[in-house]
C-alpha cells in the first residue's frame, strides 16, 4: 500500500487533495498538519474523511514545518488521537509521554537527516518499548550499503516496520519496502511537492514501479549509474515486465564509483537478478563478473549483467544495439559489407564510444575517433586499431558516417551541438546517441540537409529491448517500449 503525503498551507486545500486522492484509489494519506499556516483544526480535517489517514505534525529538527511551541504541537497530536485519527505519528522521544487511547494506531518514528547510524537494531529495540503498532525509521543514505541495512531491518523485525532511506541513493528502499515486509511506503502527491529527500510521486510509484504488485517473491532488476535520477530505463523495463506478465520490478540504483564492489556484494541479499550498467561503471564492472561475452573481453566494457546460478555474466549489448540500428539504414546490403571502404567519425571516447568503435571495426570500417580529451581518443584508437583526429579538426574529416557518442546536446543543454550540421553533406549518415531530447540540434540540422538520420531513441530502445530479452527470456514489446520512452521525453522534445 502507498501512503500519499499531503502538505498544504490551508485546510480547504488539504481537504480537497484528500478527496481527490481517495477518488484516484489511494487507500491511506498522511496529513502533514505542520504545513498548515493557521491554527490547526483537527476536527475539521478528520470529519467525513474519504479514506484513512495518518496525522503527523513534524518539528523543524525532524524535517517538518512546525514553528509553534512543543507543548502546542503535542496538543495537536493528542487531539488527533481523541478525535479518532486512524494513525498518529509520534517521534520516539515523545512517544512515552503520549499514551494510547481509543482505536488510533501508533506509528513511532525516528528520523536522521545526517546519516544511517550503525546501531539501527538498537534504535529499533528502544522504539519497540513505546507500544507501537508500526515503527518507522527514516535515515539519510550516503552509500548503497545503508539501503541494505534498512531493508534488512524491515525484513527481520517482529513489529511491522517501515524503513526508508532518504536522498537519491536511498530511493530503492521506497520501492522495495513492500518486498521486505513494510506495511506501506510513502509517496508525495506530485513530484514537485516532495516532502522528504528522494521521495517519489504517487504516479511514479503506481504507474512506473507498480508498487502494489511487489511481493516478497518479486525479482529485482535495476540500472546502476551515478547520477541515476534522469535515467529512463525504469520506465521502459517496468512497462515491458508488466506487458509480459512477469513478477519483476526494475529499480534505479545510484552507486558512487568507489561503492561498486560493495554494491555487487549486496545484490544477492537484495534479490537482484539483473542489471543495466551505465555511466560511470561500464569500464569498471567487468572485474566483478565471472563470465563475459567476446565483446566485453575485446572492448573492456559491459552494459548488461545477469545473475545466474553459475555466476555473474556480463554482456556488451551496446555494440549489438548499434549494429541493429545501422542495419536498418542498409536493408539491401549484406551486413558484413555495409561499412567496408567507408569512413566513420566517432565523437567521444567513453564506454558507449568504445562499443561503437568495436562494432564499426567488426564491419571493417575506417574509424576516426575524436574526443575533447585527446589522450582518451588515442588510447581507444590504439586498443581497437583506429585513427584519431584532434577535436578542433573533427569537421575537416571526410566521412560517410558521423556518430555523436558524447552527451553534447542532451537535456537540459539542448542548444549545443558537437558538429555544425550546416556543413554536412547530404550523403552523410548522422547517428546521434543522445535520446533526451530525440530531436537534438544535430538531428534537426541533419534532417534539414537531407541526411539519413538515426536517433538516440532508436539506439536506446534497441539497447533496452536486448536487455529485456536477457532478463525475461521473452521477445520484448518493442513498440510499447518506444511509446513509453517518447511519452517520458515528450516535454524535452517540445
Amino acid at each position: 500500500m502507498i501512503c500519499v503525503c499531503i502538505g498544504r498551507g490551508r485546510h480547504k486545500h488539504t481537504l480537497a487533495e484528500h478527496r481527490y486522492l481517495a477518488e484516484q484509489g489511494v487507500r491511506l494519506v498522511e496529513l502533514r498538519v505542520d504545513y498548515i499556516r493557521s491554527q490547526v483544526n483537527i476536527k475539521r480535517l478528520l470529519a467525513d474523511r474519504p479514506c484513512p489517514c495518518i496525522v503527523t505534525c513534524r518539528r523543524e529538527q525532524d524535517g517538518g514545518q512546525w514553528t509553534g511551541t512543543e507543548q502546542a504541537r503535542q496538543l495537536v497530536l493528542r487531539t488527533a488521537i481523541v478525535e479518532g485519527a486512524d494513525y498518529v505519528d509520534l517521534e520516539d522521544d515523545i512517544a512515552g509521554s503520549i499514551p494510547r487511547f481509543g482505536k488510533t494506531k501508533r506509528i513511532i518514528s525516528y528520523h536522521n537527516f545526517r546519516e544511517t547510524p550503525d546501531d539501527l537494531e538498537g534504535i529499533h529495540r528502544q522504539m519497540a518499548d513505546y507500544d507501537p503498532d508500526i515503527i518507522k525509521v527514516a535515515t539519510m543514505a550516503h552509500r548503497p550499503s545503508d539501503n541494505l541495512r534498512v531493508l534488512r531491518l524491515m525484513r527481520n523485525a517482529e513489529i511491522p516496520t517501515i524503513g526508508l532511506c532518504m536522498g537519491e541513493v536511498g530511493t530503492p528502499t521506497r520501492i522495495l519496502a513492500g518486498k521486505f515486509g513494510a506495511p506501506f511506503t510513502y509517496a508525495t502527491f506530485l513530484h514537485e511537492r516532495q516532502l522528504a529527500p528522494g521521495q517519489l510521486s504517487f504516479k511514479q510509484m503506481r504507474e512506473v514501479f507498480r508498487y502494489d504488485s511487489i511481493r516478497a517473491s518479486t525479482e529485482v532488476y535495476g540500472v546502476v549509474a551515478d547520477p541515476v535520477t534522469q535515467n529512463l530505463n525504469p520506465v521502459l523495463l517496468n512497462a515491458a515486465f508488466h506487458h509480459l506478465k512477469q513478477n519483476k520490478v526494475f529499480v534505479p540504483f545510484r552507486v558512487p564509483p568507489d561503492e561498486l564492489g560493495s554494491f555487487m556484494d549486496s545484490c544477492s541479499e537484495l534479490g537482484i537478478k539483473g542489471l543495466i550498467v551505465t555511466v560511470p561503471h561500464k569500464e569498471a564492472i567487468p572485474r566483478f563478473l565471472t563470465q563475459i561475452d567476446d565483446a566485453v573481453r575485446d572492448v573492456g566494457t559491459a552494459s548488461t549483467v545477469v545473475f545466474e546460478r553459475g555466476g555473474v555474466v556480463g554482456y556488451n549489448t551496446d555494440y549489438r544495439a548499434f549494429l541493429s540500428c545501422l542495419d536498418e539504414v542498409f536493408p539491401d546490403v549484406a551486413r558484413e559489407r555495409m561499412m567496408v571502404g567507408k569512413t566513420a567519425l566517432v565523437m567521444g571516447a567513453g564506454g558507449l564510444a568504445k562499443a561503437i568503435v568495436y562494432a564499426l571495426k567488426q564491419r571493417e570500417a575506417d574509424v576516426v575517433i575524436t574526443s575533447r580529451t585527446h589522450e582518451r581518443a588515442k588510447e581507444l584508437a590504439e586498443q581497437l586499431k583506429a585513427r584519431t583526429a584532434q577535436w578542433y579538426e573533427r569537421q575537416k574529416v571526410e566521412t560517410n558516417l558521423i556518430v555523436n557518442a558524447t552527451p553534447i546536446g542532451m537535456h537540459p543543454n539542448v542548444d549545443e551541438s558537437p558538429y555544425d550540421p550546416t556543413i554536412l553533406s547530404r550523403s552523410t549518415i548522422v547517428f546521434d546517441t543522445v535520446h533526451n531530447p530525440e530531436q537534438t540540434l544535430l538531428v534537426k540540422g541533419a534532417r534539414d540537409v537531407g541526411c539519413r538520420v538515426i536517433t538516440g531513441v532508436d539506439l536506446f530502445i534497441r539497447q533496452a529491448a536486448q536487455q529485456c530479452a536477457h532478463f525475461t527470456g521473452q521477445e520484448p514489446p518493442l513498440e510499447l517500449m518506444r511509446t513509453e520512452l517518447k511519452r517520458a521525453i515528450g516535454p524535452a522534445q517540445a
